[in-house]
């Protein structure tokens, strides 16, 4: 338990980690509230309009992930934290307004989550960046994976307590509640002590430092595997929003509560995943691409559930599985690079990641509506299970993957090359895809 948790030793870590925890309680309660608005108060149960409404919040990572990641590489993180969260509380209190005041249109709502997203672009290469400076290398691995289990904690309780009070005060107090919740990220960044905070390297203001994280993740081969599955299940498989709301509404005919517990239900399997993921003292890449292909065969399995109940069920594998392959993908790429160059590369990994939602959330939604919820999981499935064979072979043809057959009757792959992007050299880096014993002849 305390390898576990030995992240949370640090005072500063603590506090971030405490306050991250009730913030993101808010933020998911806003997201499954924005959600419900869309889909049944603003239009009759349209997932195209909720697609869009996701693509215009994740959108700005597009255009803005460069120029975010040299912020956070460039000034100083912390304060730039400060004026990014109070911004988004600022957009959550003024949605709640309009809600309440019974004069929000569909346009606002889109309105406010473009906003959003502008702010979310800014916010996440610092924020991402910045636990770097709140623990030691070591335990940076374990710090990511914690922001994880602090993210899907919330999850399981945002979503429900969501649900209920959109039931009983309507979704406008839901947003006011949210903007109150980032006073505790906020304090927790004041009260931090600047004494404990680790000096890290700071980008110089010369020409070329915004194209400098493109350059450097073309040298690095490993990244770029893990880029291009992050690009591919970001943007067809992680839109739970669609899944969940259209599945549990349309198939199974269930109201704002039931919607709210789905979604808290796929986070006790994310919940999961994270702990397993803080366990291990670094990240792996055969992890990743394993994972990959687990959640494509869970989002088939979800498909074909005829329940609510056996569906919700299934919704753990598949919280599992996806939250096991981001945290190690996410905590691999951190780990591995420079730190002068970590917000620029997190602010790439971000965009591909969140960014893609504008080109998938639309084709997710109209998949859902011509052909039913139950299709638009097998988009999400084709998109784990392509992406994990997309790798191996990408590996096969270009990073001299090969299976090795060894004397103690061990089967392994091996990927030969020198770990940041030169030609393959005399040390041999074991990502160890597939290891089975078997039985001697």
């Amino acid at each position: 338990m305390k390898v576990m948790f030995r992240s949370l030793r640090g005072f500063n870590y603590r506090l971030w980690f405490a306050g991250a925890l009730v913030s993101n309680i808010g933020a998911w309660m806003q997201r499954t509230a924005q959600d419900w608005i869309v889909l049944t108060e603003l239009t009759d149960h349209d997932a195209a309009a909720l697609g869009i409404t996701m693509a215009l919040q994740f959108g700005p990572q597009l255009v803005l992930s460069p120029y975010a990641g040299l912020l956070a590489d460039r000034f100083n993180r912390r304060r730039l934290l400060m004026m990014t969260q109070l911004s988004m509380a600022l957009l959550g209190l003024g949605l709640g307004l309009i809600v309440v005041l019974g004069v929000a249109e569909l346009w606002q709502v889109y309105a406010f989550a473009l906003a959003l997203g502008v702010a979310s672009a800014i916010d996440a290469p610092a924020r991402q960046a910045f636990v770097s400076e709140l623990v030691t290398d070591k335990d940076l691995p374990n710090a990511v994976a914690l922001n994880s289990l602090s993210f899907h904690s919330a999850r399981l309780v945002g979503p429900a307590v969501a649900g209920i009070l959109v039931a009983i005060v309507g979704a406008g107090w839901v947003f006011i509640l949210n903007a109150v919740t980032f006073a505790a990220v906020l304090g927790a960044l004041w009260g931090m002590r600047p004494s404990e905070l680790r000096a890290t390297p700071r980008a110089s203001r010369a020409r070329g430092q915004l194209m400098s994280g493109f350059r450097y993740v073309r040298r690095r081969p490993d990244i770029l595997i893990i880029l291009v599955m992050v690009f591919l299940v970001g943007t067809f498989g992680f839109n739970f929003p669609i899944f969940i709301s259209t599945m549990a509404t349309v198939e199974f005919g269930e109201g704002a509560s039931e919607f709210g517990l789905l979604s808290s239900v796929m986070a006790v399997g994310a919940v999961a995943g994270s702990l397993l993921a803080a366990r291990r003292e670094r990240p792996r890449l055969r992890v990743v691409i394993l994972a990959s292909g687990l959640f494509g065969l869970s989002c088939i399995a979800a498909a074909l559930m005829p329940s609510s109940v056996a569906f919700g069920a299934t919704l753990v594998l598949v919280g599992a599985t996806s939250l096991t392959m981001m945290t190690s993908a996410n905590a691999y790429v951190q780990t591995t690079t420079d730190p002068i160059m970590r917000g620029r590369v997190m602010a790439l990994y971000l965009a591909i990641f969140a960014g893609g939602t504008p080109l998938g959330a639309p084709v997710v939604g109209w998949v859902a509506n011509l052909f039913g919820p139950r299709w638009s999981l097998g988009v999400a499935a084709a998109s784990g299970i392509i992406a994990a064979l997309a790798a191996l072979v990408w590996l096969v043809r270009h990073r001299n993957l090969r299976v090795r057959y060894y004397r103690e009757s061990r089967v392994r792959m091996r990927l030969e090359y020198d770990g940041q992007g030169g030609e393959p050299d005399t040390a041999t880096q074991e990502i160890a895809i597939v290891e089975a014993n078997t039985q001697r002849s």
